[in-house]
């Protein structure tokens, strides 16, 4: 039997979570990769993976053997790149995991870009605000938003996340526009959480100073469409990204208040595992993703007739003009000499 065949065929099993559908992406009979399995587990001596006619589950064993096989097969698969020296053309599989939000409008409207420049890069990009393990969730890189916590992770920082205030014009028909962060405890708020029961308090810069408050509110909720959609619709006022808010703003469905007091901007992070710190794919998505961050307007709260996000160095070379803060971002490609620290 050949282990590493087998290794690969198994973790395209767990998947696809269909032996057919493995069999296809593998090019394989599906005969041949149920034999495969078959034969892994007699090998080994456990199951590995749980079967009925509608779905497939992985066993503890099963679990434990593709979070190593995974690890193994992203490690050869780095070297063999090392050693032929593919930096140039990074191929293989990428797999990221994302917050809903940056992934839906920053990172997927400007994959063709990065498919233009990596042909042979497959990207298998999770949606998700649960903070993934990426050990256990066999994960290559994460974006994270925020102030990291102590790891064995390498980090780099790509950019910051301008937050902003906001409320639906009809709201403030009935409720009055908020003059000071005080009046905040008169109002309504949409309140975002993670985990029930524990909302997400707002903080402003008032003097330098971070203050903290908690207003009051009827409504939460868990998933960011649904937390704009809610300020949309009046139920209260909002604190979120300005990336996120500001097709709403453009539309006059969203208006900023407590403008002289915003909230802190708050970094946003690649974080991978000491252990890719040489692969090709990881070095050039990491590369690609400072870029695109560097002169996207939406990230600082460039709002006004500015180009989107990937239009900032293509109408540079053709002279027009975008504000300074873009072009002197786009120019340096911020952070030009990346810093990887251990954090």
């Amino acid at each position: 039997m050949d282990r590493f065949q087998a290794m690969q065929v198994f973790t395209r099993v767990v998947e696809a979570n269909s032996f057919t559908r493995a069999a296809d992406a593998l090019v394989l009979p599906r005969t041949t990769v149920t034999t495969i399995i078959q034969n892994l587990e007699k090998h080994l001596g456990v199951r590995l993976l749980n079967r009925t006619t509608r779905r497939l589950s992985l066993t503890p064993d099963g679990a434990a053997y593709y979070k190593h096989s995974v690890r193994i097969l992203a490690e050869v698969e780095e070297t063999e790149s090392y050693l032929q020296d593919v930096s140039v053309h990074p191929q293989g599989r990428l797999r990221i995991d994302v917050k809903p939000s940056i992934g839906t409008l920053l990172l997927i409207p400007a994959l063709s870009d990065f498919h233009e420049r990596y042909p042979d890069v497959e990207l298998a990009i999770g949606l998700s605000d649960r903070k993934v393990d990426l050990v256990q969730d066999a994960v290559d890189c994460v974006i994270r938003i925020g102030e990291l916590e102590d790891s064995s992770l390498v980090a780099r920082r790509i950019g910051v996340i301008e937050r902003i205030t906001c409320a639906a014009p009809a709201y403030l028909e009935r409720h009055g526009m908020p003059r000071t962060i005080d009046d905040l405890q008169r109002h309504q708020a949409v309140h975002y959480f993670l985990a029930p029961g524990r909302n997400h308090g707002w903080d402003f810069l008032v003097d330098g100073q971070l203050r903290h408050v908690d207003p009051p509110g009827i409504v939460s909720v868990n998933e960011w469409s649904a937390h704009l959609a809610c300020g949309v619709q009046g139920f209260g006022i909002i604190q979120t990204g300005r990336f996120a808010a500001l097709p709403h703003m453009q539309k006059g469905e969203l208006v900023e208040v407590l403008s002289e007091y915003r909230p802190a901007a708050v970094p946003i992070s690649l974080l991978y595992l000491q252990n890719r710190q040489l692969s090709p794919k990881i070095r050039a998505f990491s590369d690609w993703l400072a870029e695109l961050f560097a002169c996207c307007p939406l990230l600082s709260g460039r709002d006004e007739n500015n180009p989107s996000v990937l239009e900032c160095k293509r109408l540079m070379a053709q002279g027009a003009r975008i504000s300074p803060q873009a072009q002197e971002a786009t120019r340096q490609q911020v952070p030009v000499d990346p810093p990887e620290v251990l954090v």
